[in-house]
């Protein structure tokens, strides 16, 4: 289904139908003894009405989807009549015949069922006396009561859809929704069946992204097995899917569910004004950010990985983070390169890269490269990048993540960042990034405070501005009351102030070493 610019049309003519063989499985049809004599590979064919008829001409008063009840008594004795009855069934694509033996026909006919066999019409024969109305009575009841819980469903899954919409849920919310609805995983992908978001039980969504591309691709001709999907689109332009995976309840039912979830889709991104673009970053912005917090473990990340298109098999990973960095412009110079990788804007104005290398190529000619690149493409000459070790295994791109951001703080407050190289690592940001990495260590933050206690308070704002300052410079008092623009006798006494509130004298290495260690820890908490 292509959806086009009113989404919340009316219900769709669908009636959810019961099978040939969920008929014949119903206790009241069971009583009658019913034997399958004919089109056995046939009886998952929906049935959608139950009808009573004796005339050879039976055809052209169905419209197809009956099941069609008769004793054959006008038919008894007229093998052409009998090979007619199931040659007009067959024409009207009715879903099967059952036959009740009796005087007409103590036994299934031969002819009769022969007919069947090569139309592939399912024939059942039914060896107990059984009232037709009945069965007729009991099969209505079962189609009328299906029928009204798909509405009612429909309608449920739109009221929650829609009141998510209007309260400016997002997308993750409305998938949540519809699983829960489905019972099943729910995947929403791009046309190259990229994953952009799925919802679920964790476990049953990683069974199904452990292998999507084959997966995705074997389900894309069927909708068997409870793979039911519903296409993304309007104004005459498709741009995804979402995919119902495993839904064990009735395919009319489910495919009417995934309509309905793939017309509130298409209304959250009309009126939000995303894009399956917007779609894309967002997945990849998840995978990272889940990545970077070490919440979940890697290797449950791997199969939405793969499934989101980043290659990882046999890969060299090298995790990046950009301070202040323009996604756009860096999926971009991606593409330029001809690299392949995950972009995602993290908090703070950083943005993390991860590429995604073969083995034999040179991780760190091609992350120099592309760093160098960038500068030149956005004319900042202080445009850096930070950058862990590479990874071979899968499992320590999380931490390489962490490192790589640990860098970048500590590269954003630098003074010395524009002496930095366009790749830094670790070892460029020395003291600054061991004390960016144990920052959250309870016995480095006593230490800062301890150390910075007389100037940790409102009043001594001023002077710990002044105390960072002359630090940074390698206390050059000159530069220090240049910065500040004060004189160099004002400065003297403030530095005077400093001292005696903290109790050292600055002249001293160690002491200034050791306080110079507090306040970057401190900044390091701060920031």
């Amino acid at each position: 289904m292509t959806i086009t610019l009113e989404p919340w049309g009316p219900v769709e003519p669908l009636e959810p139908a019961l099978s040939v063989r969920q008929v014949l499985a119903l206790e009241r049809v069971l009583a009658g003894e019913p034997e399958v004599v004919a089109g056995a590979g046939q009886l998952d064919r929906p049935v959608r009405w139950v009808h009573v008829a004796e005339a050879a001409d039976v055809g052209v008063m169905l419209s197809g989807g009956e099941m069609v009840l008769t004793t054959g008594v006008l038919l008894a004795g007229d093998e052409n009549a009998q090979t007619e009855y199931i040659r007009s069934l067959h024409r009207a694509e009715a879903a099967a015949v059952v036959l009740g033996l009796g005087r007409a026909f103590p036994a299934p006919p031969d002819v009769m069922r022969r007919a069947a066999e090569r139309c592939g019409l399912p024939m059942i024969v039914l060896h107990r006396p059984f009232p037709f109305a009945e069965l007729t009575e009991v099969v209505q009841s079962r189609l009328v009561q299906r029928k009204f819980a798909a509405v009612s469903l429909s309608e449920a899954v739109r009221t929650a859809l829609t009141g998510l919409i209007t309260a400016g849920a997002p997308l993750q919310l409305l998938l949540d929704e519809v699983a829960q609805h489905a019972a099943c995983p729910v995947v929403l992908t791009n046309l190259a069946h990229r994953v952009l978001a799925t919802a679920g039980e964790r476990s049953a969504v990683d069974d199904v992204l452990r292998d999507w591309e084959r997966i995705a691709r074997q389900a894309g001709g069927s909708e068997g097995d409870g793979w039911i999907r519903a296409e993304l689109g309007g104004r005459g332009e498709r741009w995804g899917q979402i995919m119902l995976c495993g839904h064990r309840g009735d395919t009319a039912g489910g495919r009417l569910l995934a309509d309905r979830a793939a017309e509130a889709l298409v209304l959250h991104r009309m009126l939000g004004g995303t894009s399956a673009h917007t779609w894309e970053e967002q997945s990849a912005q998840s995978l990272l950010t889940d990545l970077v917090s070490g919440v979940v473990p890697a290797r449950q990340l791997l199969p939405r990985a793969r499934a989101a298109g980043l290659p990882v098999n046999r890969r060299t990973f090298v995790p990046l983070v950009v301070r202040d960095g323009d996604p756009a412009q860096l999926e971009r110079m991606l593409r330029l390169l001809g690299m392949t990788g995950l972009v995602a804007e993290l908090a703070d104005g950083a943005t993390a890269v991860l590429l995604s290398l073969a083995r034999d190529q040179d991780a760190q000619a091609l992350t120099a490269h592309f760093a160098a690149r960038l500068r030149t493409e956005s004319g900042e000459s202080r445009t850096v990048v930070a950058a862990a070790a590479p990874r071979i295994v899968w499992d320590d791109v999380s931490a390489g993540l962490r490192e790589a951001q640990h860098v970048a703080d500590a590269v954003a407050d630098s003074s010395a960042a524009l002496d930095l190289p366009a790749v830094v690592r670790l070892k460029d940001v020395h003291l600054r990034g061991l004390v960016r990495l144990l920052r959250d260590d309870p016995r480095v933050q006593s230490f800062a405070e301890r150390e910075l206690d007389g100037l940790l308070c409102a009043a001594g704002d001023d002077l710990l501005a002044v105390l960072r300052t002359y630090l940074a410079t390698g206390r050059n008092k000159s530069r220090t009351a240049q910065l500040h623009h004060v004189s160099r006798p004002a400065l003297y006494r403030r530095l005077e102030a400093i001292e005696g509130r903290l109790g050292v004298d600055l002249d001293d290495f160690e002491q200034a070493a050791s306080v110079h260690i507090a306040l970057l820890a401190h900044d390091a908490q701060q920031g």
